[in-house]
């Protein structure tokens, strides 16, 4: 095969991968979703029969929160949700700060804190808290974020549905009020929210908001491994119990967007570390002879797109191949724009810019390419095997 070629072939093959992951996917979700129509929930019970709610454990890990905890509980208490069908509980992980003298300022609000002698991180958190859940439903939520105040109800009625296993939030990535934060992963949030919703009218998603879900009792109190992705595996669990994981629109919940593109790119590689891991650990559910269209589902949202940036590095390589054969300096040149801008987005000074971030110009080039960067990273830490079930919380703005 001449140089020209291979050039020609990785750029089909790169192109072709990304371009499906992020474009064919959704647009074939669009076509499945006109000709299969998935189960509606019955709806909530009656307004004004709070005993007809059924009764949820609303669980909050915290590691050194006390910046954020008062908060989160308030707009948690001021949630429209009967107050005798709800719990909530705080698991403090080994926090060193104020965080567990704050929750004890709400005991007289019925909100009970469990403290976790040592530190063993967020999942480890979790199933320490599972002997002391006494709802039929268990809401997962983070300390970071704040939930709706009308989005616990849309939320639980989905469990009127008795093949609904999971329902997960719609997260909003917002920033504080007098800066504009990391405008990339606001538009991927919302990006990969419409493909959920697209998996909703599909049957299941394929992976819940880690910060808003619910999940049936049963299915969440088996024992999980501190190291994987719990919102994650929660719809693969409910898939391999028989029942499917939807994506509810009006169960909004506000997280803040990350301070810095490095805070940005640290949490995506410890994500999708515990992503790919987990989806190992569940790895018998890519069997589409036993688990039809949710394994190309699952494959196509995950397994493909993690592969994308592989795919993309191809592509480049194939690029330059084309330059090398034809001579090109004008390709090598449109090549290292981006990743000049990238670059430039990445090292960029705090307040330089009007709203104190960097201008769109550079920011959208850097976090794309930060992006496939951290994937890359995040596989060969996964293929090593490292594990990490314990991270220091990743700094967000604090909402008001």
């Amino acid at each position: 095969m001449t140089t020209a070629g291979a050039g020609i072939l990785l750029l089909a093959v790169g192109f072709g991968v990304a371009a499906y992951a992020y474009f064919g996917y959704p647009a074939l979700l669009e076509l499945l979703s006109l000709a299969r129509r998935a189960t509606v929930p019955a709806g909530p019970p009656p307004a004004g029969g709070g005993d007809a709610w059924p009764s949820i454990s609303v669980t909050i890990p915290a590691y050194n929160e006390e910046r954020a905890i008062a908060a989160t509980l308030d707009a948690v208490l001021a949630t429209d949700y009967p107050a005798a069908r709800r719990q909530i509980l705080v698991v403090s992980d080994g926090s060193t700060d104020r965080t567990d003298e704050i929750v004890r300022g709400y005991a007289g609000r019925g909100v009970e804190l469990l403290r976790m002698p040592v530190r063993g991180g967020k999942i480890a958190a979790e199933n320490a808290a599972r002997a002391h859940l006494r709802g039929d439903v268990v809401v997962n939520t983070d300390a970071s974020v704040r939930i709706g105040p009308g989005a616990l109800k849309p939320l639980v009625a989905w469990f009127a549905d008795p093949t609904v296993g999971v329902a997960s939030g719609r997260d909003v990535s917002v920033a504080r009020l007098d800066r504009d934060l990391n405008v990339g992963e606001s538009g991927y949030v919302g990006y990969e929210m419409w493909v959920r919703d697209l998996e909703t009218r599909c049957g299941s998603i394929v992976g819940a908001s880690g910060c808003f879900y619910a999940i049936r009792k049963p299915l969440h109190v088996t024992d999980f491994p501190p190291a994987l992705s719990r919102d994650f595996a929660c719809a693969l669990i409910a898939r391999e119990h028989g029942y499917r994981a939807v994506s509810v629109r009006e169960a909004v919940c506000f997280v803040p967007r990350i301070h810095s593109l490095h805070g940005e790119y640290r949490r995506k590689v410890r994500t999708l570390v515990r992503g790919l891991q987990t989806l190992w650990y569940k790895r018998a559910l890519l069997n589409p002879l036993r688990y039809g269209a949710f394994a190309w589902m699952l494959a196509s949202h995950k397994l493909v797109r993690w592969l994308a940036p592989w795919a993309l590095v191809a592509a480049a390589a194939g690029w330059l191949l084309l330059a090398a054969a034809w001579r090109s300096w004008p390709m090598v040149a449109l090549l290292a724009a981006p990743l000049a801008l990238a670059a430039a987005g990445w090292w960029w000074p705090e307040g330089r810019s009007e709203g104190g971030g960097a201008p769109r110009l550079v920011s959208v080039p850097a976090y794309v390419v930060s992006g496939v960067v951290a994937a890359l990273d995040a596989w060969i830490r996964a293929v090593r095997g490292e594990s990490n079930a314990i991270w220091e919380p990743t700094k967000r703005a604090v909402i008001g």
